[in-house]
């Protein structure tokens, strides 16, 4: 019976690890001040000024497959039709951090 109990708990973590998604890691004050200072002219309390259907509430970007970190850093960082690319403007770690923000505020409704 001694032997299981290290062996439960060993299985016990290695399950935990597999099926547990990770917290965002990031600064999503320090995403919520880039937000404000550059993304919010466009998108100011989650819309879109210039593609009105294409807002960040959490609706449109599962609709757009938009709904991920991994999504809205490649978007962030790229940019894509009228949306600028920010890749050289921003950072990785404060793209990361305006990314985390965003699907934060997404999942609040804004």
């Amino acid at each position: 019976m001694k032997r299981l109990f290290p062996l439960a708990l060993l299985a016990a973590l290695v399950l935990s690890l597999v099926w547990v998604k990770p917290a965002l890691a990031g600064n999503p004050a320090n995403g919520a001040k880039i937000f404000n200072a550059i993304c919010a002219a466009c998108h100011r309390g989650g819309s879109n000024v210039i593609i009105n259907s294409k807002t960040l509430k959490q609706e449109d970007l599962k609709k757009y497959n938009m709904a991920s970190l991994k999504a809205i850093k490649y978007q962030v960082k790229n940019g894509k039709n009228v949306m600028p690319a920010f890749g050289k403007r921003l950072n990785d770690r404060e793209i990361e951090d305006v990314a985390i923000y965003v699907l934060k505020q997404a999942k609040k409704g804004w």
